[in-house]
């Protein structure tokens, strides 16, 4: 895993992780990480949605868009925002999910029910950036 870097405000709530992990797996760490330190702490619910949505958006940015240049966690108000940041302009397109198991399809309709809202912008740089808010 690359660098990371965290800010915590305890007086105001307010928390931001970056980072550029490797694999999905050191991803969902960082997200588990991150939610340890909230206070009041997450649910195990919301846990798990929001650690199943960083491991969809970090899945699809190393499968589909050539890796990943950033993972941004933040807590705005009443919500984690997760943001992926990959190299490629192609916006994700959900795909018909595979019943067998074998090739997925289901990330980004997983990811559009747990999240409050899901955006794609371009990044400045070139890329795109992906982000969802799961409520606290």
């Amino acid at each position: 895993m690359n660098r990371t870097q965290t800010t915590r405000d305890r007086r105001t709530g307010s928390a931001e992780t970056i980072t550029r992990p490797d694999t999905a797996a050191e991803a969902r760490d960082t997200a588990r990480d991150f939610l340890s330190d909230l206070t009041p702490a997450p649910t195990r619910e919301t846990t798990d949605n929001v650690v199943l949505v960083v491991s969809e958006l970090v899945t699809n940015a190393l499968r589909h868009a050539g890796g990943i240049t950033a993972l941004r966690l933040a807590r705005v108000r009443q919500a984690v925002e997760i943001t992926v940041q990959d190299p490629s302009p192609s916006r994700p397109r959900p795909r018909h999910p595979d019943i067998t198991g074998y090739e997925g399809g289901y990330g980004l309709t997983l990811v559009n029910y747990l999240a409050r809202f899901v955006t794609v912008t371009p990044s400045p740089g070139g890329g795109k950036k992906i982000c969802a808010a799961v409520s606290l």
